[in-house]
């Protein structure tokens, strides 16, 4: 039994057992939701993989499988979890209301219930869904986008997936908090972007560049600035800083500013661990990949010179951690 007043509206999967109830929620809701409805728990779960919902309206009390087993059953299945449950039913106790919420629901209605509440409820959590999805396409086009600069001199682009998942692990190991850490982890990605405008015969040869040819190639940080510049989040201001600033040196001697120190932000010395640590280990155009212990050896080598020598010791404090993150995204 449904309703669908147009494809683009969320789609709201009602429970109860109850006729009457369904039908109340239909009269409040069936105007700018499209509309599933279950009887009993065992069709609830069904109609939820089959259907993917936006939101889950679900009575607590009904035979055979309660709300809270349902809810439970739904945060267990990888397809179902992320859907948001309210709980929508005559159990009005606080502590009804904190099990409810300890089963995975994201609220919890009483009845019978006021049209008005259930509309703002209903309409409140359906933007967070949005919010959060928004949050993830944003995320993952920044992904791709750096993927896109990987592309043109690595051939299956994961070396941004274990670069950005070792900086984020060095930045907890150095104490900076989830937040930076995740942002980091999402940032670094774009840390090359600036290659997608170095000339390919520059950016694949397999030999040593000449110096006219290095010049050109140390533009990619600041090309990669250039794209990143001007943008409002913060997501994309730390990824312009990577990009910038991911080849400057401890010791002054890098590109393009010839930065010194703590003058590089943080987040360009985590990446720079974290980029040439991967390079190494991995192969490239120009290059063999080389062991563990001989990357470790270079990097140590050039601690307090290439490398902020703190980051050094947090790569080394971290190793099986980034190592079990690169194994994850291993080249073929």
């Amino acid at each position: 039994m449904k309703t669908h007043p147009s494809q683009l509206n969320p789609k709201i999967l009602i429970v109860d057992d109850e006729p009457f109830n369904l039908k109340v929620l239909k009269q409040i809701l069936q105007d700018n939701y499209r509309l599933s409805f279950a009887k009993n728990g065992q069709d609830a779960l069904d109609l939820a993989v089959a259907e993917q919902p936006n939101l889950i309206l679900l009575d607590v009390m009904m035979p055979d499988m309660t709300g809270f087993e349902v809810c439970t059953k739904l945060k267990a299945n990888e397809n179902t979890n992320n859907i948001p449950v309210i709980f929508v039913t005559a159990l009005n106790d606080e502590s009804d209301e904190a099990t409810g919420l300890s089963h995975g629901a994201v609220d919890y209605i009483t009845k019978p219930v006021s049209p008005a509440v259930v509309k703002a409820r209903v309409k409140t959590h359906l933007s967070l869904v949005k919010a959060e999805n928004l949050q993830k396409t944003h995320l993952e086009l920044i992904q791709r986008l750096g993927r896109a600069a990987e592309f043109k001199d690595n051939e299956t682009g994961l070396h941004v997936l274990r670069m950005s998942h070792a900086s984020r692990i060095l930045a907890r190991t150095l104490g900076f908090n989830d937040t930076f850490a995740d942002n980091l982890l999402n940032a670094a990605p774009m840390h090359d972007i600036g290659k997608i405008g170095i000339p390919d015969h520059i950016l694949l040869k397999p030999g040593r560049l000449d110096d006219e040819e290095m010049a050109i190639m140390k533009q990619h940080p600041q090309i990669g600035a250039d794209i990143l510049d001007n943008s409002s989040s913060t997501l994309i201001q730390l990824a312009r800083s990577v990009a910038m600033n991911h080849h400057e040196k401890w010791d002054g001697s890098g590109y393009p500013n010839g930065l010194k120190g703590e003058d590089i932000p943080i987040e360009a010395r985590i990446v720079a661990v974290a980029d040439v640590f991967d390079a190494l280990t991995n192969k490239r155009p120009y290059k063999d990949a080389w062991s563990t212990t001989d990357a470790l050896n270079e990097i140590k080598k050039n601690s307090g010179l290439h490398f902020d020598p703190e980051v050094v010791d947090a790569l080394l404090n971290s190793l099986d951690e980034i190592l079990a993150a690169n194994e994850k995204w291993k080249e073929n």
